[in-house]
């Protein structure tokens, strides 16, 4: 009976120590995306009408630039870095909302929202393209990352409906990347007998593709139906409409 008591104690402790771990701004994060994020697309408008959750995204990109990288693994550091480029991306977004895209939509506009060094990402200064092309690409080489940043535009990949954790970040990239490519007409459209149009984002990054031989190539890697090696391939206009949740 004791011995009984003694494990039920263990356990019983064992639960509280769990419920009173602190909640982190990860937690938090994905907290927000699971409530306003679908495959369709982001509730910005609901996001936008509750000052809670703004407020609370606003806490997630404060920490994110309080955060320290000390320490910490390759793929924890890469999971911060993709949740603190896409938090960033709705917080501005929000900040403009309603609007028709980043920047509002036109060229000028883009620019300055994807150029200007408003963010702080880890102690550090920078804006979306450096975070991206200077810190994020050059470090890691990894080209699923294409399929995990989110640019806040119709042409973009999904935005991930949860924060990336550094546990399961390998699977989660494969699973985002083979999802873009094998049943997202974004990643991969057939237009005609053997041609396929695939995302501009294998033109403009063409470079992280070569060492599997090149877009299609790589492409394959993650298709269960392969495109053959005589596939003409053309690439997809880029839309820069905001990819908002369509309204019910």
């Amino acid at each position: 009976m004791k011995a009984t008591l003694i494990v039920l104690t263990v356990l019983s402790l064992a639960v509280r120590a769990e419920d009173s771990k602190p909640i982190t701004w990860t937690d938090q994060y994905d907290a927000l995306l699971k409530k306003h994020v679908s495959t369709q697309g982001v509730n910005y408008a609901a996001w936008h009408a509750s000052a809670a959750d703004k407020k609370q995204l606003s806490a997630v990109v404060a920490a994110v630039g309080r955060e320290s990288l000390d320490g910490k693994s390759k793929n924890e550091q890469l999971a911060f870095y993709l949740n603190a480029y896409n938090a960033h991306i709705l917080d501005q977004i929000l900040k403009e909302y309603p609007t028709k895209g980043p920047g509002g939509g036109g060229l000028f506009g883009r620019n300055k929202f994807f150029k200007r060094s408003n963010l702080l990402v880890a102690g550090k200064k920078t804006s979306f393209t450096a975070l991206e092309n200077e810190t994020i690409r050059p470090t890691f080489k990894e080209p699923r990352i294409h399929f995990a940043l989110n640019c806040a535009s119709a042409s973009c990949p999904s935005l991930h409906t949860e924060a990336f954790r550094s546990d399961t970040l390998d699977t989660t990239l494969t699973a985002l990347t083979t999802a873009f490519v094998s049943t997202n007409p974004k990643g991969v459209k057939t237009v005609g007998w053997k041609k396929v149009a695939i995302s501009k984002i294998f033109d403009w990054y063409e470079d992280d593709f070569k060492a599997a031989g090149g877009a299609l190539a790589y492409i394959n890697k993650y298709r269960a139906t392969k495109l053959s090696k005589g596939t003409k391939v053309s690439f997809q206009s880029y839309s820069w409409k905001l990819n908002a949740a369509p309204k019910k």
